[in-house]
Parts: structure tokens; C-alpha cells; sequence
């Protein structure tokens, strides 16, 4: 007999958030940017309490990742960040632009957690509609907009709808 689901939250907030989550570079580091933008639900009231969890490329392309053929990305860049969001559904993460991976267009993996979700979505984040990216340009021309950051006067602005209206593209991973 299996255990039945249940849906993740409120305790995102609680428990999985860390000090320094948000920023995946220090800082003042040269060339950092910040992407910050706000979670929605179906009738477009923010969510105060969901996680976003962010991961990377480093600026030359490389992945923290064992099987990256093009080894470990430098020592100042962790790849990954997590942001819970605040009472009005708003995120930020300090982060680099990510460099081009083989066949991909620049691009950051995001994973959302949220009450009444019984498993994260995933998105991903790109800075530009490039129809060379096998996997956004997949996506119905008419809804690749949910998936590419506006550029914002200190880095970018990405906004996430879980339902309804706009709803961000998200992946069957």
C-alpha cells in the first residue's frame, strides 16, 4: 500500500530557505546582475510563502555537475540559489548571466514550490527569444513570452503564474 500525496508548504518558508540562498555570486562581483520578479496563483494573487530554486551555467557555459565535459565553473560561482518569497510573492536572485551550453540558448533552470502543489514545477529563464533553442523554441510562439526575463534597470525582471491568464510555461521533468 503506498502512502497517499500531499501538497508541499506552508513550511517552504520555514525550513529550506538559507542565509545567502538568494545570492549565487558575492555580493559586488563584477558583471552581476539581479533577476527579481513575483509568484502569482490562478487568480493572480501573489504567493507569499512559495520557494524558488534557481540553477546554472557559469558565465563561459560549464555546469557544477560531475558529467559537464567542460569541468566545474569558478570557484566564486556556487550555480545554484534559493529564494523563499515574501508577503507580497516577490524573489530575488544575485546570479551572473549564463553562458551558452551546446545547442542551448543562454538560459536558467528554475524549480517553484508552493502550497497546493503536490510536486514543483520547473520553467526555465532566457534573456531572448532565440529560435535556435531546441527546447524554447518548442514552445508555442504565442507563450514564449512566459519564459523570457525582461531587462530591468539592475538586471532582469521575471514573473511567475502558476495558473490562468499568461501562465508561465512549465516542463515534464
Amino acid at each position: 500500500m503506498s502512502t497517499p500525496s500531499q501538497t508541499v508548504g506552508p513550511f517552504l518558508s520555514i525550513g529550506l530557505p538559507w542565509p545567502d540562498g538568494p545570492t549565487v555570486v558575492p555580493e559586488g562581483t563584477p558583471g552581476a546582475i539581479r533577476i527579481s520578479g513575483k509568484v502569482y496563483d490562478g487568480a493572480g494573487a501573489p504567493v507569499p510563502d512559495a520557494l524558488i530554486e534557481t540553477w546554472q551555467a557559469d558565465p563561459d557555459g560549464r555546469f557544477d555537475h560531475p558529467d559537464d565535459p567542460n569541468g566545474p565553473p569558478g570557484k566564486q560561482f556556487r550555480a545554484f540559489g534559493r529564494c523563499p518569497t515574501e508577503a507580497d510573492g516577490s524573489y530575488w536572485i544575485l546570479t551572473l548571466l549564463p553562458g551558452a551550453l551546446a545547442g542551448q540558448a543562454p538560459h536558467i533552470n528554475v524549480s517553484v514550490f508552493a502550497r497546493g502543489l503536490l510536486h514543483r514545477v520547473v520553467t526555465r529563464i532566457y534573456f531572448t527569444d532565440d529560435p535556435s533553442d531546441p527546447v524554447l523554441s518548442s514552445v508555442d510562439p504565442e507563450r514564449r513570452h512566459t519564459l523570457i526575463a525582461t531587462p530591468a534597470e539592475d538586471g532582469y525582471t521575471f514573473d511567475i503564474r502558476l495558473q490562468g491568464a499568461d501562465e508561465t510555461i512549465f516542463f515534464d521533468v
